[in-house]
This record gives structure tokens, C-alpha cells and sequence, in this order.
């Protein structure tokens, strides 16, 4: 073959050696994705542990154990990667909800866990007179860069108009509704929220009702327009999941007396 016919078949050539490269690199990547993305479930099995009646039934996950293992940290910053390249703008609602909703507590796990050992979720800065990492960009979904108030404040709840979503989102805080120590799936979801909200709803960290007064977390006051706005709306919100002992206390309560949250960090040691 001469020279000039070689000249003119490289371009060609080098396209199709393009072209079998993706071939055969998109399923493994799709592969590698698809692994990493069952990283998240794996961490929660493994660090996260159910709480009982003598921890208020809090769930703890164990930062400090996470921490110290650099291989388990690298599987959940793959897990991070490959839920940066999904397109939630795609989903429908629930696959959104849950795709949302994991992706900003396998953010939070990390940041606390990077930053190992705090006593409190705060104690981590977003910036000098900023308390909480929470302002901080994280992350980069669909060419945007993304903190965790922006996943919570500008896309859950404004986008889905859905208050359940407060249970969805866990701050590393034993005020907080629990972590979720499964992943969130579209398939289960409407299930698990009723479930999260009846979880918090009947615990000491998400109402009291002592002396008559209603006491709540501090979520229903932070978040009120979620919930009604007015304070009967949040009491009707809490009755709609609320155990019947509790149900029955609430009948003859209209207002909210007060409101209180624990930020200590909700880990299986202190930080």
C-alpha cells in the first residue's frame, strides 16, 4: 500500500478504534457505576446501627469507624461519583425523592466522617462565621455545583412541595429524624416516608405533650410553611401519624408551646 493510501485511510482507521473504545468502554463503565452505586447500601449495613427504647430509638452510625478505614471512604466517594453522573432531572417523583434524599446523606456521612472526631455537626464550618458544612459546594449534578442547603432548601422541598421530606434528610444530629440505615428506593417509597414520619412523630425528639403544652422539634418551627404555616396545620400533621395515645392528647391542643433540637452529633461514640 503506498504512502498516499495510507494518508488517506488514517482518519478512518482512527475513528473506528474510537468507536470500538466506546464500544466496549461504556459497559464497563455502566459496570463501574452500577457497582459503586450499591456502595451507599453497604455503608449503612455496615456502620449504621439501629437504635433501641434506651436511646430513644435513635439510630447512631459510627463516624469514627468510617473514618479510619480508607478503603470503605473511597467506596463512598465512589458511590458520591457515580450518583454526580446520574441525571435526576430525568426522574419521575419518587425516583427523585430517593435519588435526592441519598445523595445528601451519603454527603453528610462523609463530610462528618472526614472531619472526624466532632462532638456536633457544627463544629465543622462552612466558613469562618458560618457554623455547619452545610453552605459548602460539595458536589456537581448535571453541571451544578451543589451544597447540601441547596439540595435540602432549593430543589427537595420547593421542587416536590412534599413535607415528608424532612424525614428523608439526616443532619448527623440526634435531634434529627432518623437516618434511614436502608437505602431510599423509588419502589418503597411512599411506605418509608409514612414510615420516617411515624418514627419521629411518636418519638421525645419529635413531640412531647407535658402538662397539656404541646412541645415540638424544632423542625416544625424551622421549616412551618412545609407543615401549614399555622399551628393547627402542624398539629394536624402530627395527629395524621401520631400513635392513638398521642392521637388522643393532641385532640384538645391547638396551639405549640415550644420547640427544642439536639445537634449532638448521632454517632455510636462521642466525637
Amino acid at each position: 500500500m503506498t504512502n498516499v493510501m495510507i494518508n488517506f485511510f488514517k482518519p478512518f482507521i482512527a475513528t473506528s478504534l474510537f468507536l470500538m473504545g466506546l464500544l466496549f468502554a461504556g459497559p464497563m463503565a455502566l459496570a463501574q457505576n452500577g457497582g459503586a452505586l450499591e456502595n451507599w447500601g453497604a455503608t449503612l449495613e455496615k456502620y449504621g446501627h439501629a437504635g433501641d427504647e434506651s436511646m430513644g430509638n435513635v439510630n447512631l452510625f459510627d463516624y469514627g469507624a468510617l473514618a479510619a478505614s480508607p478503603d470503605d471512604m473511597s467506596k463512598l466517594a465512589a458511590y458520591i461519583d457515580a450518583m454526580a453522573a446520574r441525571a435526576p432531572s430525568t426522574m419521575e417523583r419518587d425516583e427523585a425523592i430517593a435519588y435526592w434524599g441519598n445523595l445528601y446523606n451519603a454527603l453528610t456521612v462523609q463530610v462528618v466522617a472526614q472531619n472526624w472526631p466532632v462532638s456536633s455537626i457544627r463544629d465543622i464550618k462552612s466558613s469562618v462565621f458560618s457554623p455547619g458544612p452545610w453552605k459548602l459546594e460539595l458536589v456537581t449534578v448535571e453541571g451544578e455545583l451543589l451544597s447540601l442547603n441547596n439540595i435540602e432548601h432549593d430543589i427537595l422541598r420547593p421542587q416536590f412541595n412534599e413535607p415528608r421530606v424532612h424525614y428523608v434528610v439526616n443532619c448527623a444530629s440526634i435531634g434529627c429524624p432518623n437516618l434511614a440505615l436502608t437505602e431510599w428506593s423509588a419502589e418503597t417509597l411512599e411506605a418509608d416516608l409514612d414510615a420516617g414520619a411515624r418514627a419521629f412523630v411518636n418519638s421525645p425528639r419529635g413531640v412531647i405533650v407535658r402538662n397539656g403544652k404541646l412541645h415540638v422539634s424544632s423542625i416544625y418551627n424551622w421549616f412551618k410553611e412545609d407543615f401549614g404555616s399555622t399551628d393547627q396545620n402542624i398539629i394536624n400533621h402530627l395527629k395524621k401519624y401520631a400513635a392513638p395515645g398521642l392521637k388522643s392528647q393532641l385532640e384538645n391542643i391547638s396551639k405549640i408551646s415550644g420547640d427544642d433540637y439536639d445537634w449532638s452529633v448521632n454517632s455510636v461514640e462521642k466525637g
